[in-house]
């Protein structure tokens, strides 16, 4: 009982200093507050019925968006959740957001997360881990528990798709000679 009690508080004290961040993440993820929180809460029950084998709790922020990626994907892939809304998903508040372009104006930030919404699961977790989280094609093959080959060919794809419906957007402010490439890379124009 006594290493319950003692679980119990550790898992307390991780979840109310984690928590803010790890709801961001599953906004992220799903582009949905109520699916955000909904995976935050499935993550945390399996990290605690796990929390016996976690032998290294320095590293349980990274155990629970492990969790709740690879959650979110089995999500997707179930017939009960293909439906898709039509409405734009609600967007979080200015100070719960994690702004994928921070300091930019509002209308590119809402834009962003329209985009995000319309790639795949996979896709959008390897743009999020890669861009939001910081992490290399490595640590994002670990966490999704795939080749690093699949992690850089999500991120060509996904964009991909996103460069594409940024230029056919009727207000696109970005040319195609003004589009930004990734440090060291030269436009291949």
């Amino acid at each position: 009982m006594r290493n319950e009690d003692a679980r119990d508080a550790e898992l307390g004290a991780f979840v109310a200093a984690r928590s803010g961040s790890l709801l961001r993440y599953g906004y992220l993820l799903t582009g949905d507050r109520a699916r955000a929180e909904d995976l935050v809460q499935d993550a945390l029950v399996k990290v605690y019925l796990a929390w016996p084998r976690i032998e290294d709790t320095g590293s349980l922020d990274r155990y629970t968006r492990q969790t709740m990626t690879r959650l979110h994907v089995s999500w997707w892939r179930r017939a009960v959740n293909r439906e898709r809304p039509v409405a734009i998903p609600e967007l979080p508040d200015e100070a719960d957001a994690a702004a994928p372009l921070p300091g930019a104006p509002i209308e590119e930030r809402d834009e962003v997360w329209r985009l995000l919404a319309t790639i795949g699961p996979r896709q959008r977790a390897v743009l999020v881990l890669r861009f939001y989280e910081g992490l290399d094609d490595a640590e994002i093959a670990d966490v999704l528990g795939c080749a690093v080959g699949t992690v850089r060919s999500q991120a060509s794809r996904g964009l991909a798709h996103l460069r594409d419906r940024m230029a056919a957007r009727p207000s696109a402010s970005t040319t195609p000679a003004a589009r930004p490439t990734a440090p060291g890379r030269e436009d291949p124009r």
